[in-house]
């Protein structure tokens, strides 16, 4: 199903093309807050893992799997809410935005250090790097907190260059719709938002 096919002057496969229309029936679910995102984005990782695995992005690959527990955990968040009721929109304190950012940067350190030591990825640091944004980005969408798409709007921005490198072009041009849709998810959360978390 790897088999190369071009699609609009794009060299593609068809796994990922199918990855690609899950992505963003996923992210325009997640704008929505439907709770079905969540399925569509298990979907959406099981391919991309093996396009990833293809491509020696083994950071994203892995990421896929943690995105498939991510997203289990984050439908049932979805659908039951917290404590008495549901989960509603909510910007991070200031003191729990820098725990994330520590958690990113202690994510990067260990996972660079990991896929540089025991992968043969030509591009450990950046792998790295994204792949623990990408863990916060989702961590933060699970519980629906604003930040998640400042977050997303960062990494997509720099997931274009790193796919345009790797040759997943279609995945790269998917990146910059997610850019896109991440400011549109900004946009439309931040109506809804509740003042603190």
């Amino acid at each position: 199903m790897n088999e190369p096919l071009v699609l609009a002057g794009l060299v593609t496969s068809p796994l990922e093309l199918i990855s690609f229309l899950l992505a963003v029936t996923t992210v325009v679910l997640n704008i929505r807050q439907k709770h079905w995102a969540w399925l569509f984005s298990i979907a959406s990782s099981a391919t991309y893992a093996v396009v990833f695995f293809d491509a020696r992005l083994y950071g994203d690959m892995g990421l896929q799997f943690v995105f498939i527990i991510a997203s289990v955990w984050g439908w049932s968040m979805w659908l039951r809410g917290a404590g008495n009721g549901p989960l509603v929109v909510k910007r991070l304190n200031p003191g729990t935005r820098a725990w994330v950012l520590v958690a990113w940067f202690a994510g990067f350190v260990v996972l660079s250090t990991f896929l540089d030591h025991f992968t043969d990825t030509d591009v450990p640091h950046a792998d790295g790097f994204l792949t623990a944004g990408s863990l916060m980005g989702q961590l933060l969408l699970a519980r629906k907190k604003l930040e998640n798409w400042h977050i997303w709007i960062a990494v997509d921005i720099l997931y274009v260059g790193l796919y345009v490198y790797k040759g997943l072009m279609l995945t790269a041009v998917l990146y910059g719709v997610f850019v896109l849709l991440a400011i549109a998810g900004l946009r439309a959360w931040s109506a809804h938002v509740e003042k603190r978390a």
